[in-house]
């Protein structure tokens, strides 16, 4: 069986249960694949589409090729009888774009703010949920364990996009403890050339902005979409900028900051690790990223970080500089300075530290003990 079969069994796994599935849309490449394998089991009479409510969460600053995309399959699913729920209602999202101000955060379709909304919500979106008592008191993943906890939610997390989503799934018990929610990831364990060779082989229509961030060098393994202002895809900004001026002061007018993408792009602000910055760096100074570090977390603390969250971030990190100091190598004390340069408002950086830590430890261990043999053999 090969991980297309294994999705497909998957799926209909879910619907054997005879209890309502919900399918997340988000319009990018892994929902596509999986909405088209759904879709054409409904096609093909083995799924029930009356079981079926696909969800959309509209995070309103959508690249215009996921929203045409999104509309598409609302169609879609519409015509062969499944619901289709379009949400754009006011959640809380990080803003990688944020971590300067006093909040890190902004709020999708913000009431009162509607004249800088960067698009308009369709006639058939659902603009109001009893679930979300006022504007950011949740976020989408926070309601959607509320509003879907009557059945199985479908999701098209893969373990290969990161460690931490491959720590997530391999710590899921699939037993509905997750707030009262059963969950199943029919393309867990896809690569992304199996998502493109999908695409390619059942010829699907994908959204353009992919092609727009592989243009502005973003590396084919981190193609991901979702709206303008996270870390995933905020790099198509600068594309932005260049080619659509209007659209490009509506995002201005949303989100103040965006002009930063296109100064500091190159730089640690964003994570950035490219040939250009590291000449750049080479050429001006070689920092100490562990006296930096050391300043920022323990002289300059109150000074650095200035809000709650970014204080509560903070406290993480140095918690894992006083336990690891000494063991910690260069690398690790730069990745550890420039993620809280950048902002790591859900701790998935430091996350994805320990685990590069816990890899050279072990490396070395087991270098120690080869080298320990070797040299027992020779005496």
């Amino acid at each position: 069986m090969n991980v297309v079969e294994a999705a497909i069994s998957r799926v209909q796994n879910a619907f054997n249960n005879g209890v309502r599935v919900y399918l997340s849309f988000s319009a990018g490449k892994d929902s596509l694949c999986m909405s088209y394998i759904v879709y054409s089991l409904i096609r093909q009479g083995k799924i029930n589409p009356e079981q079926l409510t696909v969800i959309f969460i509209d995070e309103e600053a959508l690249y215009p090729s996921m929203e045409q995309m999104a509309i598409r399959w609302y169609k879609r699913f519409k015509e062969v009888g499944a619901e289709f729920r379009w949400y754009c209602l006011p959640f809380k999202q990080v803003s990688i774009l944020r971590h300067l101000q006093n909040e890190e955060s902004w709020i999708t379709w913000e009431p009162g703010k509607e004249n800088d909304w960067v698009r308009q919500p369709p006639p058939w979106a659902i603009t109001s949920d009893p679930a979300l008592h006022y504007p950011g008191e949740m976020n989408y993943q926070t309601f959607c364990k509320v509003a879907l906890h009557d059945g199985i939610h479908m999701v098209g997390v893969r373990a290969m996009e990161s460690i931490q989503r491959m720590k997530y799934i391999a710590r899921s018990k699939m037993d509905g403890t997750a707030g009262g929610m059963y969950k199943v990831y029919p393309i867990y364990d896809w690569k992304d050339t199996d998502v493109w060779l999908f695409i390619k082989e059942h010829n699907l229509d994908f959204p353009e902005s992919y092609m727009d961030l592989y243009a502005v060098g973003q590396n084919r393994g981190n193609l991901r979409m979702c709206n303008y202002f996270a870390a995933e895809s905020i790099a198509g900004l600068r594309q932005i900028a260049e080619i659509d001026p209007q659209l490009w002061d509506k995002i201005e007018r949303r989100e103040p900051n965006a002009y930063l993408t296109l100064l500091y792009w190159d730089s640690e602000m964003f994570k950035r690790s490219t040939r250009k910055r590291a000449r750049l760096e080479k050429e001006l100074d070689k920092k100490d990223y562990k006296a930096l570090l050391k300043d920022m977390l323990f002289r300059d603390f109150d000074i650095t970080f200035t809000t709650h969250a970014r204080r509560r971030v903070a406290e993480q990190y140095k918690r894992m500089y006083i336990k690891m100091d000494g063991y910690l190598k260069p690398k690790h004390y730069k990745d550890m300075y420039e993620c809280l340069v950048a902002g790591d408002p859900k701790l998935r950086s430091i996350r994805a530290i320990w685990t590069n830590i816990g890899t050279s430890l072990s490396d070395q261990a087991r270098a120690e003990v080869k080298s320990r043999k070797g040299a027992a053999s020779h005496a």
